[in-house]
């Protein structure tokens, strides 16, 4: 009698056909989205718990790699940020070209050296063990993306591979201000890191938030040619080139230094992000728990980059970091929720309805959003305690209603 290669158990009328590869595994390792979210979302609350039992004079044994602040600077972006991105690109990736994704062993690889990173940084342990796995796992990303575009020729999805690449550069920054002791040249790496994820949300949120917002409210199509005329490309196109411009002044170290052409920089972003959010907007979205958080998470995007404009042109000289942390918890953050329990039920096979409970995090998520930006301007110790509790309680609360859809099977019995 024949045997199934992956179980080994007889195939007959009652054990059914063998189980493809991807079903044979574990639901947690199917596919990129899985393992990367639950633990993305999961760092996110320890890491802001750890950072505000610090910040408010708690004591603990030891320090982390570059001292509790280079520590919270540099894992926010590099550490929970990048586990999204790469737990979305893992699942979308697939999902453009009709290629397998990263599954298995690869895939655990992967989720391991970044894992690794973390307990090392986070340890305190020396700057060059930590590099390795830190140094490696993006570029590892990037090369198990690039057989699916390059095997189907998205060439339009190249910009994702030189992101990825950019983003390893600005990592590699931050290790060699470790390597020299010099706390500037981290801050700026942490900085550029900060604009790059910025443009990924800018490329990335021009795509799924209109077309988000017309399925979900049955809106119509828009037209368009084939190939997209160069002229309507050139505002989105625009809209990347100045956010890579911010990065590479974030990485020369003048972001935080007021100056005429940066807010001219922020004044023109600050408008580009308004003409989208103006074409985006449908009253409907207001009705829908899986819309209006998407779109007011890319505001928080607007309003950090206009007040970044008034910080450069002298008018608001307190502002930079409320400023940047409009873009850093509103707006990084708050798309990031939002995709990740959108993503969690489509690839899980649901219904995109949100859970009740996950109504009450969006609203949490961006209370405290609000507190930080703008309770914390003038009681500091009350807004940033406020926006840890509401920060912590909304991914808390991902971990707990979405952990257990991400390590089960999807509930159509598809794979992924």
């Amino acid at each position: 009698m024949m045997k199934c290669p992956l179980t080994g158990l007889p195939l007959d009328a009652a054990t059914g056909p063998c189980p493809t590869p991807a079903a044979a595994l574990p639901p947690l390792w199917r596919l990129g989205f899985r393992p990367f979210f639950l633990c993305g979302a999961a760092f996110a609350a320890g890491a802001i718990g750890l950072w505000i039992f610090v910040y408010a004079g708690g004591a603990l044994v030891w320090e982390p790699l570059g001292g509790w602040l280079g520590w919270h600077r540099h894992e926010m972006p590099f550490g929970f940020a990048l586990a999204i991105v790469a737990g979305f690109l893992l699942t979308a990736v697939p999902n453009w070209t009709g290629q397998p994704g990263v599954r298995g062993w690869p895939l655990a690889l992967l989720l391991g050296l970044w894992g690794a990173a973390r307990l090392l940084w986070l340890a305190g342990a020396p700057w060059w063990l930590v590099a390795v796995p830190d140094v490696l796992w993006l570029p590892l990303l990037a090369g198990f993306l690039v057989p699916s575009l390059k095997r189907t020729r998205q060439m339009h999805n190249y910009p994702v591979l030189v992101m990825l690449a950019l983003l390893a550069l600005a990592n590699a920054l931050a290790f060699a201000g470790l390597a020299r002791g010099d706390a500037e040249m981290q801050r700026n790496a942490a900085f550029a890191a900060i604009w790059l994820i910025a443009a990924l949300m800018t490329m990335i949120g021009g795509r799924v938030i209109p077309f988000f917002t017309r399925n979900a409210l049955g809106l119509p199509a828009v037209a368009t040619t084939t190939p997209t005329p160069l002229r309507a490309l050139l505002p989105d196109l625009a809209l990347m080139a100045l956010t890579l411009l911010v990065a590479a002044n974030s990485a020369a170290g003048l972001l935080s230094i007021p100056a005429l052409p940066l807010a001219i920089l922020f004044g023109l972003l600050t408008l580009g992000h308004a003409r989208r959010l103006w074409r985006w907007h449908h009253r409907g979205i207001w009705r829908v728990a899986l819309l209006w958080p998407l779109h007011v998470s890319y505001g928080w995007m607007l309003l950090a980059c206009g007040a970044l404009a008034l910080f450069h042109a002298g008018l608001l000289p307190r502002g930079f970091s409320h400023a940047l942390h409009a873009l850093t918890v509103g707006a990084m953050g708050g798309l990031i929720l939002a995709m990740i329990v959108r993503v969690s039920l489509a690839h899980t096979g649901r219904a995109l309805q949100a859970p009740r409970t996950m109504h009450a995090a969006f609203l949490l998520f961006h209370l405290g959003a609000a507190a930080r930006v703008f309770l914390a301007f003038w009681l500091p110790r009350a807004g940033l305690l406020i926006a840890a509790i509401c920060w912590i309680a909304a991914f808390a609360l991902f971990v707990a209603v979405h952990g257990p859809m991400l390590c089960r099977p999807r509930v159509d019995g598809k794979p992924g």
